[in-house]
């Protein structure tokens, strides 16, 4: 018990180390000790690296490397296509050893997480809490991790990249000087490419120039979250472990990179019928319905632009999302190619607290609306496809343009429902 702190927290991240890679080899062992990535289809520009071993990490694979550039590098690379439903899988196991630890597990992705242990002396010491966690996710799922231990969120996510594979670090707030501020400042967590160059205009470089910031001055240049970071470089961070923010989302969304540029119409609104579907899916699982819709297009030059509509009566179904979309792209699309769409809906409500008042002219519709959606719903669940997609789908085969098994930006969000659904 004296290990714990009278009046603070004791705060464990843990984070899988390549965590796909991982799950692949402990499901085929042959794997382990060769240079393995997780990527998409090599044929494809979006055949970027997932993640890789760590022996792929010593021959300069790197995460959103081409896979081509990525076999220049390291010609004997084996490359798998993602199982996103084993990911799924391990994530849940993973998170079940923790919660044999404490119930308050706040999950950040489907391989990360923090815990508060601070009432767990009962258990052991934190280092000896942390070593006995580590080997039963190495000895029952054949997945390595490493753990950062602090008094705060942000200080066990910075101990927790400072040692992998399987590190256990401390990070305690006296430390800092020695231990945290000599660091660039590029490797503070959230802090991104853009954030760093606009750090370094005004000459901060390291961590510790960051913790000794004039807040009025990063206030100017970054707005509030300039005085957060000044916080965060001085080991200040007061946000709970929270169990509950798995269920805090406020949009639903992908998005999906073309094969090429394209400024062919039939593909990109093949596109955006493609992720309109996925959109409401993935809406209907979570329960919720949304008042804006958002698109999202990144031309041939990544110059990005996005655009919003907002409606009177919250939606959910793929038509509505599509409809709504596809105007945006008609009115604000400048006819050059493009490199990415992305379809998004917003201002999220929870469909068992939305009471809508509807009058006797609009009764009528909303009931066929409801009634169409669930005929084609069990027509689906009975085929196993939507028969009335059928078509869309052969012409969407026709300007290749079907789905690969590439990660998108949806999968590592949607762990969470999973979660959730277990709680």
């Amino acid at each position: 018990m004296s290990y714990y702190p009278k009046k603070g927290r004791v705060i464990f991240h843990v984070d899988m180390n390549s965590f796909y890679a991982s799950v692949e080899m402990a499901y085929n062992p042959s794997l382990k000790g060769k240079p393995l990535a997780i990527a998409g289809n090599p044929e494809e520009r979006r055949g970027i690296i997932v993640t890789s071993s760590y022996e792929a990490r010593a021959k300069g694979v790197k995460t959103t490397m081409p896979l081509f550039q990525a076999k220049k590098l390291c010609p004997e690379l084996l490359v798998l296509k993602p199982n996103f439903e084993r990911y799924r899988e391990a994530s849940k196991a993973m998170f079940k050893i923790m919660a044999d630890i404490t119930e308050k597990i706040e999950p950040v992705s489907i391989d990360e997480g923090y815990l508060d242990i601070t009432d767990c002396g009962a258990q052991g010491s934190p280092l000896e809490i942390a070593r006995k966690l580590q080997q039963r996710l190495l000895n029952e799922l054949d997945l390595p991790c490493s753990i950062g231990i602090a008094p705060n969120k942000f200080l066990a996510k910075m101990a927790s990249d400072m040692k992998k594979p399987l590190g256990i670090t401390v990070l305690r707030k006296r430390e800092l000087a020695r231990v945290l501020w000599p660091l660039d400042v590029g490797e503070m967590h959230g802090v991104g490419a853009k954030t760093k160059e606009k750090l370094n205009q005004i000459e901060i470089y390291t961590i510790g120039d960051l913790a000794k910031a004039d807040e009025v001055v990063l206030k100017r240049v970054l707005g509030i979250n300039g005085v957060r970071l000044i916080q965060r470089a001085n080991g200040e961070d007061r946000r709970p472990v929270d169990p509950d923010s798995v269920f805090d989302f406020k949009s639903v969304g992908n998005s999906e990179t073309l094969r090429q540029d394209t400024t062919d119409e039939t593909i990109l609104l093949s596109l955006i019928r493609k992720l309109s579907n996925k959109v409401s899916t993935r809406l209907k699982r979570k329960a919720y319905i949304g008042e804006t819709v958002q698109l999202m297009i990144r031309y041939y030059d990544r110059k990005t632009i996005t655009r919003s509509v907002t409606v009177h009566r919250p939606i959910e179904q793929a038509e509505d999302i599509y409809g709504l979309a596809t105007q945006l792209f008609e009115m604000h699309w400048n006819s050059d190619p493009i490199r990415l769409l992305g379809v998004t809906v917003q201002g999220l409500i929870e469909k068992k607290y939305y009471y809508e008042q509807l009058d006797l002219f609009h009764y009528q519709d909303h009931l066929k609306n409801e009634q169409l959606a669930s005929t084609i719903q069990q027509l689906t669940n009975k085929y196993g496809y939507n028969p009335f997609e059928r078509v869309a789908e052969k012409t969407a085969r026709t300007n290749k343009s079907n789905e690969l098994d590439q990660p998108t930006t949806s999968f590592q969000k949607d762990f969470l429902d999973d979660y959730r659904q277990d709680k």
